[in-house]
């Protein structure tokens, strides 16, 4: 069975025929990609854009040889950086100015992607205008997932503050057309910054803060390698998360920024 096509179809609340129907195919035909055939291309590229998920995230390249992962991941590293801060403010503006299609943003509170750009919400806003799908995944202050970390880092609450002070730069896009802010509650083991063809990945260390630990630049080649092994990581994490209300949820008291 192709589970992530069953799970996607559930969380969107879109029923088989309803696929059918986009597609131009029999029912049955549906039943049978559930069942774990692959479509034609241009099936899997209306039910991927149907259902505003990566192709490669219902439909992963077939395995490679370790040669062959390995000669695509060489081609695919631009560079490293120690941490976080010594990514060059250039470099995230450039991208983010340079997106066409989509920026695609999983952290846990990012608070320096904001802070390092107090107009970031601002250029995100423009660029959906212009037709690039923004899509901003954070962690949930209330979950498991956001309590653990704090606790493995030290820092006890300050995290589910953290997250709260940061959503509050993101607000506004709430409004656009083309802008999705999503709360997540999964163990998160990299932070990622997608602009198209473009991902910074942040992976953490146990026990240590995002900030501390490097940053691989990957760029997507031509073969399927680590950009799409984390772009699909970050499409399971976008398809379990929840829609952020701001307006829905309860009273929370204000922690440290």
């Amino acid at each position: 069975m192709n589970e992530r096509l069953h799970s996607v179809l559930a969380q969107r609340g879109i029923p088989p025929e309803s696929l059918a129907e986009v597609c131009e195919v029999d029912p049955k035909t549906v039943s049978r990609w559930l069942g774990g055939r692959v479509p034609h291309a241009r099936h899997r590229f209306r039910v991927a854009r149907h259902l505003r998920v990566e192709e490669l995230f219902l439909w992963p390249a077939p395995e490679r040889s370790a040669l062959q992962q390995a000669a695509g991941s060489d081609q695919e590293l631009v560079r490293t950086y120690q941490n976080r801060a010594s990514v060059p403010r250039d470099t995230w503006l450039s991208l983010l100015k340079g997106a066409q299609e989509q920026i695609s943003v999983l952290v846990f509170s990012g608070t320096f992607f904001a802070q390092s750009n107090p107009h970031v919400a601002k250029m995100l806003a423009e660029r959906a205008l212009d037709g690039v799908r923004v899509r901003l995944c954070f962690g949930d202050w209330n979950g498991q997932a956001a309590a653990i970390r704090g606790r493995e880092e030290g820092i006890g609450d300050t995290l589910a503050a953290k997250i709260r002070a940061s959503l509050t730069y993101y607000r506004p896009l709430l409004s656009e057309a083309g802008c999705e802010v999503r709360l997540h509650d999964t163990t998160l083991y990299t932070s990622m910054f997608r602009y198209d063809n473009n991902l910074l990945a942040n992976p953490h260390v146990w026990g240590q803060p995002a900030s501390a630990n490097p940053i691989l630049h990957l760029r997507r080649a031509d073969t399927t390698g680590w950009f799409d092994n984390y772009a699909q990581s970050f499409e399971a994490v976008w398809a379990t998360a929840r829609p952020w209300a701001p307006d829905q949820e309860g009273p929370s008291s204000h922690g440290q920024d």
